[in-house]
């Protein structure tokens, strides 16, 4: 079955170049647009879709409030529901990181090559996130410095504690944005024994993908900004 995928940006010459560039792939269908975040809320209601590709700034909702709407507190986000990617630019990178928070499983860059959309799209709805080092990495070191930090440890702090010691050596290569194949190579394991490993990870901290897993590693003080701790 084809992945249904909704394009939400106010900009309709936009969504015409993705949609071209999606339509003419075997395995995806554009199945819906939306001009902005509330009017993709509308359009959910009544549609199923398996990757939301959201713009981050548009009028009347924006793409990080229907994203949190989406990956939040819609049940079925968790359980067969749309993942969101998100697009955005440097210069809005604040948004992009708290969408990643609110659940999003990766952003791209508007001006992505067509080929790099569309394996990001592919990996989103296989389940995977995207999660570029070259990307990824400047957003974070730029932005977790800046969050503030309460006394004592948190619940995710606790969490984290009860890794194993090869977990949390997996999770701090995952916080820098390396593939299952990446890692294994660099490990000297299996890229299933990585796989297996990654689904651990997310099972004890409790988190849906691999782009909470970074930000909780950052937030956490496992990874600082410009290198492991």
């Amino acid at each position: 079955m084809a992945i249904r995928v909704m394009l939400v940006d106010d900009q309709a010459l936009l969504r015409t170049g993705f949609r071209m560039v999606l339509d003419a792939q075997p395995d995806m269908e554009v199945v819906a647009e939306a001009g902005d975040g509330a009017e993709a809320l509308e359009v959910l209601r009544a549609t199923a879709v398996d990757v939301v590709l959201m713009d981050v700034r548009m009028p009347r909702m924006d793409g990080l409030d229907a994203t949190r709407r989406i990956c939040g507190e819609d049940p079925r986000s968790r359980e067969g529901g749309p993942k969101v990617l998100m697009l955005t630019t440097f210069d809005l990178d604040e948004y992009a990181f708290s969408a990643l928070k609110a659940g999003a499983s990766g952003f791209l860059l508007k001006d992505v090559p067509p080929e790099e959309l569309l394996t990001a799209i592919r990996s989103v709805h296989s389940g995977d996130a995207v999660v570029a080092p070259s990307t990824t990495r400047r957003l974070i070191d730029t932005f977790v410095p800046l969050m503030p930090t309460g006394p004592g440890p948190t619940p995710a702090d606790r969490a984290v504690e009860r890794l194993t010691d090869r977990e949390r050596e997996v999770l701090l290569l995952v916080a820098q944005g390396l593939s299952n194949g990446e890692i294994a190579a660099r490990l000297v394991l299996s890229e299933a024994t990585v796989k297996t490993h990654v689904g651990r990870i997310l099972t004890k901290l409790e988190l849906r993908d691999r782009v909470q897993a970074v930000v909780l590693a950052y937030e956490t003080g496992l990874v600082r900004a410009g290198g492991p701790k």
